[in-house]
């Protein structure tokens, strides 16, 4: 039996790159399920005495860890009652309506358990969740965090991409490391690379909690994210001591949680991946971190799997902001293999804005990230930009010339470079500086003893090496501003202004956080909004050209038609007119597609000729539309049939009796077209003149041209249009001869 014959069309999509994933039906059992799972626990909470006995269906003698922890110190019982007594519908109308201030949802949020907060969020469209988004988060305006890792681990290259992550207004850089011993090296490097660049900004690595506590206490980092929180039982890390030692110690964190994770190990209880998220975020209040990293993180994929998972993720971020936390909102692990399921998802977060709207944009090429590649990193740079751009929206991340990036780069791996000679690490050559200030990836570098790194590592923690020492030894070394940048991230552990819900530091020291900047968004006009000096910032994009200075003419145009008389309607039946538009090789000098508007008029009288017509060439003046220019042409010719021709190189063939909009052929697609084409163009309108049998051109179609050239040819068709004298006459011209 012979195979079933197939649709090309589907087999084709087939092949795309979204069909490499693997979506599936919801399987509750399991935990893969997005939100509203059949096995969640109904909402509920009773207060006995001022203490809670039962919480979300289970009694007291019921309760498990998570349980007692959230009714110990994540239920305000004394908001409880009266937010239980609302309904559901009443609390999510809340959560978008612009009448009611974050200040009061924050306060009822304290009296609500995790199935509840699942269960009313869950009432929500996206849209709405990204209004509630916008009007919750916590600080007024939004921020970005970035990755700086390489394969090679290479410090010159470190510190290099955490300069250009600064200088490109990265609030955050995190790194991490292949190898762990590497990572006081990696740290300190990024330390000194993100001071270079600008000051002010926070830096972690990610390893073992140990190890990343201890160097930040001598501190070679300022925060961290690293504590991880899970929403049952038996995979439940108790990181509440943790988040005090930090913090303690001057240090920002935060947790980091995220729907999926507990599915992922075996142990979703056959809940869905909201409510686990829920109970997270109420022990992450409960333990009383300043913010959270959420937004399913590094089971991105395995939550977009199931239906409604790109809603979970926005609800997850929507439930932490709601909780008076603040929201690093993932986007930092490859969601799909598909561009558009990618920035789909990423409008979530980017439209109404987070805290950090990535927790970890590669600033690398993807091939150098060390925490599972980046679901944006540095190729996507200018499309990020430009999204800015187009919605008015800052996404936290800002314009950076080529030659400022290449300055900030080298300036970085010169400073590191002068911290491994002042310790007597391992030596960074000036061929590494060099080859880090310029290169695509780590595989432009040369490689190191990495024996000898790691050695040079050890001794960071063994001699107890600190921000300190290392700010010393660049100022002694003609490093002076990024000694004091480094100076200063000390001095803010002193002062702990940071510590506050969602702090960042701005370049001058000051710290910006939702204790002193919070965001108010009561409605239209108010909030943050996009204008003044940072729109001006964001929108002037290195690649952006001068629309004045486009599509100008040349002071030193060869001349390429002399007119001689007014033009006259010609009387021979092989009379081909050839009618060009106003701005035609007088101003404008080339098509769209880069032709020479002299080629191009050879071209078409050339092909005139072969077809054994005559052509004439006439410009018109009254019009710049080429169904006009076109017909007016065909009124002139003996043979009642002309070629048009607009300066940007859109052609028709047109004949006398025809309608001015209806033609003979039309040649749109002007970026396509060739001088073969235009003598075939020629050809056939000779062809239509002498009665003969005319098969159409051949015409190609680009669909991207529009998008490619559609500024130029509005440049181009302005410049034709400001030529146009309505009430001129068409004239007779003459081709300049050539020598």
């Amino acid at each position: 039996m012979s195979e079933q014959r197939r649709s090309r069309r589907f087999v084709e999509r087939e092949q795309r790159e979204l069909r490499r994933e693997l979506l599936i039906t919801p399987f509750p059992e399991l935990g893969l399920v997005a939100m509203n799972g059949p096995n969640d626990p109904e909402p509920g909470l009773e207060v006995r005495d001022g203490r809670v006995v039962s919480l979300d269906g289970r009694g007291e003698d019921e309760f498990d860890a998570l349980d007692h922890f959230i009714a110990r110190h994540g239920i305000d019982v004394d908001i409880a009652a009266e937010v239980m007594a609302l309904d559901d519908t009443e609390l999510a109308r809340r959560l978008v309506d612009v009448d009611v201030s974050r200040e009061e949802l924050v306060r009822l949020a304290r009296g609500l358990t995790p199935a509840r907060l699942a269960r009313v969020v869950a009432l929500l469209d996206p849209v709405e969740m990204m209004f509630g988004l916008k009007k919750l988060r916590a600080r007024r305006a939004p921020a970005n965090q970035a990755h700086v890792t390489n394969l090679k681990e290479n410090p010159a290259l470190l510190a290099a991409d955490a300069a250009e992550a600064a200088a490109r207004g990265f609030a955050e850089i995190e790194t991490t490391v292949g190898v762990s011993r590497y990572a006081p090296l990696n740290a300190m490097a990024v330390l000194v690379g993100s001071q270079t660049g600008r000051p002010g900004v926070l830096t972690q690595c990610a390893i073992e909690e140990r190890r990343s506590l201890q160097l930040a206490i001598q501190g070679i980092t300022t925060y961290a994210e690293t504590l991880s929180v899970y929403g049952t039982e038996p995979v439940f890390w108790s990181k509440g001591f943790l988040n005090s030692a930090y913090a303690s110690r001057g240090i920002k964190v935060r947790f980091t949680s995220g729907g999926g994770s507990e599915a992922l190990m075996g142990h979703a209880g056959g809940c869905s991946m909201l409510y686990l998220e829920a109970r997270c975020l109420s022990l992450v209040r409960a333990a009383g971190s300043q913010g959270v990293q959420n937004g399913s993180i590094s089971c991105v994929a395995l939550v977009m799997s199931v239906p409604a998972g790109g809603r979970e993720i926005l609800a997850e971020n929507l439930l932490a902001a709601w909780l008076d936390l603040e929201v690093a909102s993932g986007n930092d692990a490859i969601a799909s293999h598909s561009p558009t399921r990618r920035t789909a998802k990423l409008m979530g977060q980017f439209l109404p804005g987070t805290d950090f709207v990535t927790s970890g944009w590669s600033v690398m090429p993807r091939y150098d990230n060390m925490f599972g590649g980046g679901n944006y990193d540095a190729d996507d740079i200018d499309e990020w930009l430009t999204i800015q751009r187009d919605w008015q929206v800052d996404g936290g991340i800002e314009p950076l010339s080529e030659a400022e990036a290449i300055r900030v780069r080298e300036r970085a791996a010169r400073a590191i470079q002068s911290v491994f000679a002042a310790f007597e690490f391992p030596e960074i050559t000036d061929s590494e500086v060099e080859a880090a200030t310029y290169a695509l990836d780590s595989r432009d570098l040369p490689d190191r003893d990495r024996a000898a790194d790691v050695v040079a590592a050890d001794r960071v923690l063994t001699e107890g090496i600190s921000g300190l020492e290392v700010a010393r030894e660049l100022d002694r070394r003609g490093f002076t501003e990024v000694a004091e940048a480094i100076l200063g991230m000390q001095r803010q552990r002193v002062s702990a202004d940071y510590l506050q819900t969602s702090a960042i530091v701005g370049p001058s020291g000051d710290v910006s956080a939702a204790v002193n900047d919070p965001n108010r968004y009561t409605g239209p006009g108010t909030g943050y909004h996009l204008d003044g000096e940072r729109w001006q910032l964001l929108q002037q994009l290195p690649h952006e050209l001068d629309a004045r200075t486009m599509e100008g003419a040349s002071a030193r145009a060869a001349v390429v038609v002399v007119e001689k008389h007014v033009a006259i309607v010609g009387n021979g039946p092989d009379d081909v007119v050839i009618a060009i538009g106003p701005a035609f090789a007088d101003g404008l000098h080339a098509t769209i597609g880069g032709l020479a508007h002299r080629d191009v008029i050879e071209a078409l009288m050339q092909g005139v000729r072969e077809a054994g017509a005559a052509p004439r060439l006439v410009r018109v003046r009254r019009a710049a539309d080429v169904a006009f220019i076109g017909h007016d042409g065909a009124l002139l010719a003996g043979s009642r049939v002309a070629v048009g021709i607009q300066s940007k190189g859109t052609t028709v063939i047109h004949r006398a009796d025809l309608q001015p909009l209806d033609n003979l052929e039309l040649f749109g697609m002007a970026p396509s077209l060739t001088l073969d084409s235009y003598r075939a163009i020629g050809r056939n309108a000779a062809g239509y003149a002498l009665g003969q049998r005319v098969g159409p051109v051949p015409t190609v179609m680009d669909n991207f041209a529009r998008a490619k050239l559609i500024v130029r040819t509005t440049l181009l068709h302005a410049r034709e249009t400001a030529a146009v004298a309505p009430d001129a006459p068409p004239l007779e011209l003459e081709l300049v001869e050539t020598h």
